[in-house]
């Protein structure tokens, strides 16, 4: 069997994974209970950036108060693996291993007994087959991903003189929808080599012409950068680490790329760092939890920018509804003539909409005449062709308590945080 079941959902305890295991999970997700050991007081203001911790905060005086090391979530599930430990003696099982699946060792009789409980019927989950012990209920088969044969090892071979001598290097490749998380590979020997800081802007220069994968540029490092002629699939920029990124219409194409789909959902997922210039509409999700990466984008779907808590990104189209929900961090500017995004489309609870005016506006029109430049979008020149009216019409969506963290840092006055339920 090649299939692995995982189980997560409040797991915290040995008990918690040893039932998982006897209804046949393989992997075991832990979220809360190690944030817990790390330091989190479960305030519930990870959206707020007033974090009291300095967990969930961009505020650089509360980052201060983040007393959690690695040795906490460590020990943490030591007790875990020793309460499941005991478990495991106590059931006659050598090794985890031996566990999964074993539904018949489960006694459900207390559970359905409680007065909570009654009349709650488990047999189904619980039932075992007449042929169950002729059957394989474990994983026994490694899956093979293919990865032997990814795109990303050609272009390590080709790329030899840009990675190891920093020289400048411009390498041209056809891609297809199942060449998946391209530059990811690629990144990660960089990373060995130079770590975070990776290599000079524009190194290595990658041109793609077709339909890309998923996750293309995903945690890709600084000194890269791709250009797409063509399209993209979901997952663009996925973690984003420095990369620049340039999606762009085929050149023979004669679609309007303004009012056209080229990249799919969730771009720039987790991005930390690095820029994307996207030549057409992102679908949904565009940008979520994005704390640093610079985008510009001619229309994105519903959801924009939805957790993001750093970087800029400019809409020069429609965007969908439910654009900032929870955002904490960055600043988004959105091209909104007819007043529609300001009217509903956009979630008000943590922004507050602002003009754009003064050296912010001159950072705005850099933005999209490097837009032009590298997509030769025909939207953002039409913007640049007559400024003055188009600056107007630009919303700047500025999260409250960001902008206060801001105006902190800039005093240089403290943030003091009541420690209170």
């Amino acid at each position: 069997m090649r299939r692995i079941v995982e189980c997560d959902g409040q797991l915290k305890t040995g008990r918690d994974v040893a039932i998982a295991a006897l209804l046949g999970a393989e992997e075991f997700g832990f979220a809360t209970a190690p944030l817990v050991a790390s330091g989190c007081i479960m305030m519930r203001k990870c959206h707020l950036n007033t974090c009291p911790v300095g967990i969930a905060t961009q505020d650089k005086e509360l980052r201060k108060n983040f007393k959690g090391t690695p040795e906490h979530v460590i020990n943490f599930f030591y007790y875990v693996a020793e309460e499941l430990r005991g478990i495991m003696a106590s059931l006659g099982f050598r090794t985890l291993e031996e566990m999964i699946g074993q539904t018949h060792k489960i006694n459900s009789n207390k559970a359905i007994t409680h007065y909570k409980a009654k009349g709650l019927d488990l047999s189904s989950i619980l039932h075992r087959p007449a042929a169950y012990r002729d059957m394989i209920v474990r994983n026994t088969e490694k899956q093979d991903h293919g990865l032997d044969n990814v795109m990303d090892f050609q272009i390590l071979k080709d790329s030899h003189r840009a990675l190891y001598r920093k020289e400048k290097m411009t390498l041209d490749y056809p891609i297809k929808n199942t060449d998946r998380s391209v530059g990811a590979i690629v990144s990660n020997e960089i990373s060995k080599i130079y770590g975070h800081l990776g290599l000079p802007e524009d190194t290595l220069n990658i041109n793609f012409t077709g339909s890309a994968g998923q996750s293309l540029g995903a945690f890709s490092a600084h000194g890269l950068t791709f250009t797409v002629e063509g399209n993209t699939n979901d997952y663009l920029g996925k973690g984003l680490s420095g990369a620049k990124l340039i999606i762009k219409k085929p050149a023979k194409a004669t679609f309007v790329a303004s009012e056209n789909i080229i990249v799919g959902n969730v771009c720039l997922f987790g991005a930390i760092e690095g820029e994307a210039f996207i030549n057409g509409i992102a679908g949904e999700r565009f940008a979520v939890r994005n704390s640093g990466a610079v985008a510009v984008v001619e229309g994105v779907g519903d959801h924009g920018c939805e957790y993001m808590t750093g970087g800029k990104v400019v809409v020069l189209g429609k965007t969908g509804r439910n654009f900032a929900a929870g955002m904490s961090g960055g600043i988004a500017y959105i091209y909104d003539p007819q007043n529609k995004f300001k009217n509903g489309l956009c979630n008000t609870e943590t922004i507050e909409f602002e003009t754009v005016e003064g050296q912010e506006a001159d950072e705005l029109k850099h933005l999209i005449e490097r837009h032009v430049q590298y997509t030769d979008s025909t939207k953002g020149a039409e913007l640049l062709s007559d400024w003055n009216t188009s600056l107007e019409n630009f919303v700047k969506v500025m999260p409250t308590e960001y902008k206060k963290a801001l105006e902190r840092l800039k005093s240089g006055v403290q943030m003091v945080e009541e420690l209170t339920a």
